[in-house]
Parts: structure tokens; sequence; C-alpha cells
């Protein structure tokens, strides 16, 4: 399974970075950057709380 970013909807509120830092962080010009695409199976369930609690409803499994 793999996190992805819809760019054109995020505004980088950084609520993901806050949930999972290892996963979301955001550059110098603050924008997003996801450090791991890939999410193994035992942080499905932590992902999808990050990704359910994007603001712009942004970030997607799949």
């Amino acid at each position: 399974m793999r996190v992805t970013c819809d760019f054109d909807l995020c505004e980088s509120n950084a609520v993901c970075v806050g949930m999972a830092p290892d996963v979301f962080e955001l550059d110098d010009n603050d924008y997003l950057v996801i450090l791991e695409d890939e999410v193994p199976p035992e942080r499905e369930e932590e992902l999808r709380q990050v990704v359910a609690s994007c603001p712009r409803s942004a970030l997607s499994l799949g």
C-alpha cells in the first residue's frame, strides 16, 4: 500500500507531519514531502487515520 498526495489540494497544514513525522515533512518552502510512500502492513491503520485527518482530503492510500 502506498500513500500519495494530490499536491493541487494540499495546503501544507502539516496535520500529517504532526501525526506521522517519519512519513511526512515540510521542506524549506513549506511544501509537503512524503518521506516513506510505502506503508508497511503494521502501519496501515495508523496511516488511514492520518489520511482521514487531512483537512483538504489531499492524502490517499492505494
